[in-house]
């Protein structure tokens, strides 16, 4: 028998606030991984860490709070503790991953597109990981081709996310793609969730497991707490805030920052002086063991 399944039990209330959960998520993570690019080695990993983090907690975060509309009449739903702590653990891994390959390689070309795909199957791991921990007295099945749609979206609009905070500019470039990184997660939570279907066992007691409420709200309150301290840090960083030209500034007088100017092999902002060639026809008239004019 097939079970009726309600994505919207409280109508827009759960999509609505899922979404803004997956763009400041998003938001904070792509701001730090902005950051990252623009900072010495000593201080990337942890920048691009706690990106990683505030990604990971965002998208878990949004999952669940989704999933308090998701109800299947004929049936009560559970979840188990364990694989749905495993789905954060696995959404913060992966979206790490993806998050240190930008980080590391720059935001352009096979880098960009290996990070993206790996943050893109980083979400859809987590999603589908937190489906498998929901316990019903029914057998879950997902329609194949609309599973890849889901797992396109995501990866696409990753993809697209890391694009746009790899280019380095103010905080309105950025809150762009937390939008498009929100949209790829709501996008892809719900066409994963268009994709199944329920198959009743018939009339059961409660499986085992915990309700939503004695789950997923306390479980929540971890996340929501790092997602407000990393918006903490976010903000009082003195050059979060900046654009692409205050940065430059910024890193031509590192006495205004606590961060060091970029070394050999970060990201080039201060000019670096070359050599100038004499003029073809004209005779050098340098004395032996004078030093060649350069132009800076």
């Amino acid at each position: 028998m097939e079970g009726t399944v309600d994505g919207f039990s409280y109508g827009f209330v759960t999509p609505v606030v899922a979404y803004l959960m997956a763009c400041l998520g998003g938001a904070l993570g792509l701001r730090c991984t902005t950051r990252s690019l623009l900072v010495a080695h000593s201080w990337r990993p942890g920048w691009l860490a706690l990106g990683s983090a505030a990604i990971g907690s965002g998208i878990w975060t949004m999952h669940f709070i989704a999933m308090m509309g998701f109800t299947v009449e004929g049936t009560p739903i559970r979840y188990d503790r364990v694989t749905t702590f495993a789905s954060l653990a696995v959404a913060i891994v992966m979206v790490g991953v993806g998050i240190f390959i930008v980080g590391y390689r720059g935001a352009k070309g096979a880098a960009l597109f290996t990070g993206g795909t790996v943050t893109g199957l980083g979400i859809a791991s987590m999603h589908y990981l937190g489906m498998a921990g929901m316990r019903l007295g029914g057998t879950l099945r997902y329609n194949t081709l609309t599973v890849a749609a889901s797992v396109v979206i995501a990866v696409v609009a990753a993809i697209a996310a890391l694009w746009a905070a790899g280019q380095v500019r103010g905080f309105l470039w950025s809150l762009g793609a937390s939008l498009v990184m929100g949209l790829a997660v709501s996008g892809m939570h719900y066409t994963g969730m268009a994709a199944l279907s329920v198959h009743l066992h018939g009339p059961s007691t409660a499986p085992p497991g915990d309700s939503s409420a004695e789950i997923l709200a306390p479980l929540m309150i971890g996340p929501l707490a790092f997602l407000l301290l990393s918006g903490i840090i976010v903000m009082f960083d003195p050059l979060m805030m900046m654009g692409k030209a205050d940065l430059k500034a910024a890193a031509a007088h590192p006495r205004t920052s606590p961060y060091s100017v970029p070394r050999s092999g970060d990201r080039q902002i201060a000019r670096v002086p070359r050599r100038v060639p004499p003029r073809p026809g004209r005779r050098s008239r340098r004395r032996p063991g004078a030093r060649t004019p350069q132009k800076w």
